[in-house]
């Protein structure tokens, strides 16, 4: 009879994690790679991969420019809270203001999509996100680093659900390297 190893009580659970990042005022490329550079600076977050970025249509009242939307995996050592208020720290310091109409246009925007396999439902605080599976401008980059990844509530594959709300014009890949440096503009 084969035992599994136990973990010792002093070594933190980790955990996979995904994070949906847009934003869609001021450089919004740079307004990712910050979010990215401060996960990756986060004491118990490992950032795993980075999603292609991808330019969207704006989701909310008008006049609003176009999103630049990504998905980050991560493993951590955090608890989701811990980790959602990590996030909600990043998006301050980006000059996220919050108390506005829901779905105006923001700086940065950080979703906590999927945390392991947890399915939570806190104030503040729901896991899986409420609208992941509605949202094409998540599901792109989501199903781009894990396609076979089963929804906790739903039972349906990341690949199964972007299949469902795909939209090739809205959802437009912008850069297939996020850790490039941008291509410097030249004239003709």
């Amino acid at each position: 009879m084969t035992v599994a190893p136990r973990s010792h009580p002093s070594q933190p659970r980790v955990v996979d994690a995904y994070v949906a990042l847009g934003s869609n005022l001021g450089d919004r490329e740079a307004q990712l790679a910050a979010a990215i550079a401060a996960l990756r600076a986060q004491s118990g977050v490992h950032v795993e991969a980075v999603s292609t970025l991808y330019e969207t249509a704006p989701v909310g009242p008008p006049p609003q420019g176009p999103y630049l939307n990504a998905v980050v995996r991560l493993r951590t050592q955090l608890a989701a809270r811990a980790l959602l208020e990590c996030l909600l720290a990043i998006e301050i310091a980006a000059g996220r203001e919050r108390g506005g109409p829901r779905w105006s246009a923001r700086t940065l925007d950080l979703d906590l999509l999927l945390y392991g396999s947890l399915v939570l439902d806190e104030p503040g605080l729901c896991i899986p996100h409420p609208r992941l599976h509605e949202r094409a401008f998540v599901l792109e980059p989501l199903c781009q680093l894990a396609p076979r990844l089963v929804h906790p509530r739903l039972g349906s594959s990341v690949e199964e659900l972007a299949r469902r709300v795909r939209d090739p014009q809205a959802v437009v890949a912008f850069r297939f390297d996020p850790g490039a440096p941008a291509p410097e503009k030249t004239d003709p």
